[in-house]
């Protein structure tokens, strides 16, 4: 460290710089202030004129009303429009999954007709090869007589004619009646088809009849509320 000069300060000196910033700043404050009051605005002076436009204030305080009680209205048909629009949206979507529902019941029901169908068929063809199969076993003890063995036939081959035109018989009868039961079947099939159709052109037209008696509604209730009260302002654009 080099060597270095400690002045001591000048306690009179700094009183002095301290004092006449003090002066100084006091005599600033003193011009503004007089400044102010030389600059002060003085009194407004205005042509007395006449406000409000041609009505009366009872004239003004009875469109203020009437404009008030119009808003009113408007709120609470918005509501009510709101919540008929929110219970016909809840109604269309229950309908909707109620026939959803139902379709799915015809489904299976559709479904399990079909199967018990396939069940007979099965029982049906079962019965017939056991039957087949029991004759099948009678004939096997009844000699095999051609036409050009014997001209007048014995007790054997009339059995054997017998059990012949009885299994002929049986094949026809199960014949018959599975085609009956798939007739039957089919007739099924489309009248449930045609149901079907019928009860969705019912759901079209019942929702498209509800909506148009909601609008009807709502308009008959805007002009029945609106006309006889005359609300209206002429220069409200609400």
């Amino acid at each position: 460290v080099g060597p270095y000069v400690l002045v001591t300060p000048n306690e009179t000196r700094r009183k002095q710089l301290q004092q006449s910033k003090l002066s100084f700043a006091k005599k600033e404050l003193n011009d503004l202030e007089q400044w102010k009051k030389e600059h002060r605005p003085g009194p407004i002076t205005l042509v007395p004129q006449r406000l409000g436009g041609n009505e009366s204030e009872a004239q003004v305080r009875q469109n203020q009303q009437k404009v008030l009680m119009q808003s009113k209205y408007q709120k609470k048909h918005k509501r009510e429009e709101y919540l008929k629009a929110k219970k016909a949206a809840e109604e269309a979507e229950i309908l909707k999954k109620k026939a959803i529902q139902r379709e799915k019941a015809e489904r299976l029901e559709v479904k399990k007709r079909q199967e018990e169908m396939q069940r007979r068929e099965m029982l049906l063809e079962d019965q017939k090869y056991k039957t087949n199969e029991l004759l099948n076993r009678l004939d096997v003890g009844l000699p095999k007589s051609d036409s050009c063995q014997i001209a007048n036939p014995g007790p054997e081959s009339t059995a054997w004619k017998r059990s012949h035109a009885y299994k002929q018989a049986l094949r026809e009868d199960e014949n018959r009646r599975l085609e009956e039961m798939k007739q039957e079947q089919q007739r099924k099939a489309e009248l449930m088809e045609i149901k079907q159709k019928q009860e969705e052109e019912n759901r079209t037209r019942a929702l498209k009849n509800e909506q148009k008696r909601v609008n009807n509604a709502f308009l008959d209730r805007l002009q029945n509320k609106i006309q006889p009260n005359d609300i209206y302002h002429p220069g409200y654009t609400g």
